[in-house]
């Protein structure tokens, strides 16, 4: 849910939201900066960016965009989260590739990857666990799994091989990094997320809306 009954600690979780969020952004930079093949909607956008122009994070936050109009027929409800999640992403890792240098060889180019998948689910865990709101591309998924009926590993699996194959036609990078951001981000968020959610103070779970 985008807020509990009890907002006693909305700060607490506008600010692992805005945290989570700007990392999030890091880690897409520093994945990408390695080379090695990004996340399926990362090279989505960098196809995006390479086949018309514009940065990488003005993709993600116009993508995000059209995304969030698909949520009308399926009636999902933004929150705070959101809407940050649209308008910082992209402003975050455009800031970080404009920092960071490109690196040649392997030896540096692995350690970015391993830092930005790790760095990817810490910051999953800080803004899914504010409890503010789904991503676009989240809600997307959940969406489409309740207006559908399918499972969302099913819904998932379609829409991240669409975007991937979309990408990759439009010259985005696939490699290793795909592979391993796919095998390892489940694990990882799985384990970060329970320990970054603030606790619901009405029930004392840390549970996630």
């Amino acid at each position: 849910m985008p807020l509990s009954a009890n907002s006693t600690d909305l700060p607490r979780r506008l600010l692992r939201l805005a945290a989570g969020l700007v990392l999030y952004g890091v880690s897409m930079a520093l994945v990408l900066r390695s080379s090695l093949g990004g996340n399926p909607w990362d090279v989505f956008h960098q196809g995006l960016a390479r086949h018309l122009g514009l940065s990488v994070g003005t993709w993600v936050t116009l993508v995000g965009l059209l995304v969030l109009l698909l949520w009308i027929p399926l009636r999902q409800k933004p929150g705070i989260g959101t809407v940050g999640n649209v308008a910082v992403l992209g402003v975050a890792m455009d800031a970080t590739l404009a920092l960071l240098p490109h690196p040649h060889a392997l030896a540096a180019r692995v350690p970015l990857l391993a830092t930005g998948i790790v760095l990817n689910a810490v910051a999953t865990g800080l803004y899914i666990g504010a409890r503010l709101g789904p991503g676009p591309r989240d809600g997307l998924m959940t969406g489409l799994h309740r207006r559908t009926g399918r499972s969302v590993r099913l819904i998932r699996t379609a829409i991240e091989v669409t975007v991937l194959a979309a990408g990759i036609a439009l010259g985005g990078t696939f490699g290793v990094g795909t592979v391993a951001y796919a095998l390892a981000i489940g694990p990882l968020v799985q384990f970060f997320l329970p320990r970054l959610t603030v606790p619901d103070r009405t029930t004392g779970a840390a549970t996630v809306g």
